[in-house]
């Protein structure tokens, strides 16, 4: 059998990938039938866990990823596709399969399936898991959105983010799957793409990093695929996918480091820095419970999409990385001119008339925007001068101005805006200009803090407390590591913010450091 009849892709195994949506979409010519690999394994091949992600009406994507030896070259697979079977039950203990089929496990994509199932019940638990020859995984947990346009009474979901490996332990991923919520948003740095470090520095004393990154700075296709398995096969990161289907989106640290759409932190020539994006972003499919609409087309995916909640919620997600220009002031925390440059983007112009167009429409009681970075125009310099975070939306003037007041005059009301990236619990008011607010706030964002980045913390840094009493739009600070839980109901959106002691430890103890509320029609924080 020759290499190309060998990847030949037949019509069956095309739908078993991608699903029948793309028999058109991928056009590519169906005559023979791939070969598939024995499903045998010496070893686990379930080590990643399952995932779920992406829910609808009627179903949601299953995922998992078969990787037998993460760190090996070619993971312990072999190099063929492998069919997979997988089932779905009305109940935990999977006595009724509602649905079940089977699906190609690829190499093309490092043998990850991603299950589109349909023909579900709306606003229901159902539980899932794969079969492979004799091996069986772990069982997952999946929920279905409310019929379109039902009458929903409350939502409760999570918000979590930013979990570098070696800062900390995920013990805040395994409190947040005992929340059960009804599926958790991401707001991105799901991996960090740094060389394996011994130590660190905090207070610009060494710190000892409580795990180490297997390997180099990330660059490959393998590179990427191993830091994912590093990740993947922490237990209770496993356990909080298993929880609740994931809204996923990503940030810098899936690529790089501030990267801003043909631009990484090191100013690498274009050309070899998309070789980068590429391999990052097919990895980034391949370890994520993606639909095939974010299929991967060159260095890019389809990242800023939309689900509802019934009448109650109209959940925006955002895309503030590969479409943005270059951050202004050489990336460093200052103030220049080009905080105002007219000609910026943030998230192009295409993706804002989207997000304007859907938030116009919208007929639902509370309209979030669930994106990555700071949407407050905070001034980072409690003294007399001006300091911002030319990273966040606060670096890009023009289409923040532009984007608000959008919003403000459109009269979308009842806009809650979600963020992460600040390793740091923040809760405030939107206005055009923070500085010198005018009228009722036009939104109200709640920055949730890191997993595990940026390690134990503390209640409030100093600096942060002067800055809080600077920026009156800023109601709450906290410096401590965990994850939120957002509460919606027709009345209020009420945001807890969960915190630990320490994530250094793998027994840190959770608490409720602070509840903050948005009351329907009444716009502007106050305290729960």
């Amino acid at each position: 059998m020759s290499v190309l009849d060998r990847y030949a892709l037949s019509r069956r195994r095309l739908l078993t990938v991608f699903g029948a949506s793309a028999l058109t979409a991928l056009s590519i010519p169906l005559e023979s039938r791939a070969a598939l690999a024995p499903a045998y394994f010496k070893t686990y091949p379930f080590q990643l866990g399952v995932a779920s992600g992406d829910p609808s009406p009627d179903g949601f994507v299953i995922w998992t990823r078969l990787a037998p030896e993460p760190f090996e070259i070619g993971y312990g697979m072999p190099m063929a596709p492998v069919e997979v079977a997988w089932e779905v039950g009305d109940s935990e203990s999977m006595k009724t399969i509602v649905a079940k089929g089977t699906a190609v496990a690829p190499p093309e994509l490092g043998h990850a399936i991603h299950v589109e199932v349909g023909g579900l019940q709306p606003g229901r638990d159902y539980w899932y898991r794969f079969i492979a020859g004799r091996d069986r995984s772990i069982l997952g947990r999946a929920r279905t959105t409310p019929a379109l346009g039902a009458v929903v009474e409350k939502v409760r979901f999570a918000v979590a983010g930013c979990q570098n490996y070696e800062n900390g332990y995920y013990t805040a991923h395994r409190r947040m799957a005992e929340d059960n919520p009804d599926f958790v948003f991401c707001y991105g740095d799901y991996i960090y793409e740094g060389r394996g470090a011994r130590t660190t520095t905090s207070g610009g004393r060494p710190i000892e990093n409580v795990r180490q990154h297997f390997g180099d700075e990330i660059y490959s296709l393998d590179d990427y695929r191993r830091r994912y398995a590093q990740y993947k096969l922490d237990v209770d990161l496993q356990a909080a996918h298993a929880a609740a289907p994931w809204f996923a989106i990503w940030d810098d640290h899936e690529i790089d480091n501030n990267w801003a759409a043909e631009i990484d932190q090191d100013n690498t020539d274009p050309k070899l820095f998309n070789l980068r994006r590429q391999a990052a972003a097919q990895a980034y499919y391949e370890n994520m419970p993606l639909r095939a609409s974010s299929f991967p087309a060159g260095t890019g995916l389809q990242i800023y999409r939309r689900a509802s909640y019934g009448q109650l919620v109209n959940l925006n997600l955002l895309d503030t990385r590969q479409f943005r220009s270059d951050q202004p002031c050489g990336d460093k925390w200052s103030w220049c001119e080009g905080v105002n440059d007219p000609k910026a983007q943030f998230m192009g112009l295409p993706q804002e008339k989207w997000l304007i167009d859907g938030l116009s429409a919208s007929k639902a009681t509370w309209n979030v925007i669930a994106q990555q970075v700071m949407m407050m125009d905070l001034d980072r310099d409690p003294g007399p001068g001006v300091m911002v975070n030319p990273d966040s939306w606060a670096g890009y003037n023009t289409p923040r101005r532009r984007v608000l007041s959008q919003i403000r005059d459109h009269k979308v009301g009842n806009v809650v805006v979600l963020t992460g990236d600040e390793h740091q619990n923040f809760a405030g008011d939107l206005y055009v200009d923070g500085a010198k607010p005018v009228g009722p706030p036009i939104a109200s964002e709640f920055v949730v803090t890191s997993i595990s980045s940026g390690g134990d913390g503390t209640d409030q840094r100093e600096t942060f407390a002067k800055i809080q009493a600077a920026n009156p739009m800023l109601k709450f600070n906290n410096d401590q590591r965990g994850y939120a839980i957002c509460e919606a109901t027709p009345k209020t959106f009420v945001t807890e913010f969960k915190v630990l002691d320490a994530v250094t430890r793998k027994d840190g103890k959770l608490s409720t450091r602070a509840k903050w509320a948005v009351e329907a029609g009444k716009p502007g924080l106050v305290q729960a």
